[in-house]
């Protein structure tokens, strides 16, 4: 997908839960004990919630890296940031970690010793809207939606309207 195509953001969620779907057995996310949903603030919590409902889960949480992000000095914490709210067990735990948009591989860093700070999951597999590329750290995602080419200089935002359906904006360097 270039930049001159619309980056369909809600196709791609179909095809992320599509994808999760065929992961795994139907009750994996309603059992007492089974797979957890965990969305890094704020798109991949925007989807994780989407993904819940429609999974049937018991619940979601919210991962809030700001605290373990390489660049904190620089950014600080985010002003609308949720903290990290993970309402089961991480211990032990088969997690599905969710973002929107998967780049450089340091914001799932992040999130993952956050994940840490809280126990030591079983398994965690990686879900995204968008793998546009450039990793400089070796993350994969399990589940993406599809590929977005985008500028490197470029940043690729995931909105969500006020009926909870998304669109990605992309922002040329230098803002626009």
């Amino acid at each position: 997908m270039s930049p001159s195509d619309t980056l369909d953001a809600e196709a791609l969620y179909r095809a992320v839960l599509d994808q999760i779907r065929a992961a795994y057995s139907a009750d994996a996310f309603s059992a007492p004990d089974g797979v957890a949903l965990a969305g890094i603030h704020s798109g991949g919590a925007w989807i994780a919630a989407r993904l819940a409902h429609d999974l049937g889960a018991n619940g979601w949480g919210v991962v809030n890296v700001a605290l373990h992000r390489d660049d904190y000095a620089k950014k600080g914490l985010h002003s609308q940031a949720s903290p990290t709210s993970l309402p089961f067990e991480v211990e032990g735990r088969r997690i599905v970690l969710v973002d929107d948009v998967l780049y450089t591989g340091r914001t799932v860093r992040a999130a993952l010793n956050e994940l840490y700070d809280y126990g030591r999951p079983a398994s965690v597999d990686l879900a995204v809207l968008a793998d546009r590329g450039g990793r400089e750290l070796p993350v994969a995602a399990r589940f993406a939606g599809g590929v977005a080419e985008v500028a490197a200089d470029a940043t690729l935002v995931l909105e969500r309207d006020a009926d909870g359906r998304f669109a990605f904006h992309v922002t040329p360097a230098g803002g626009a």
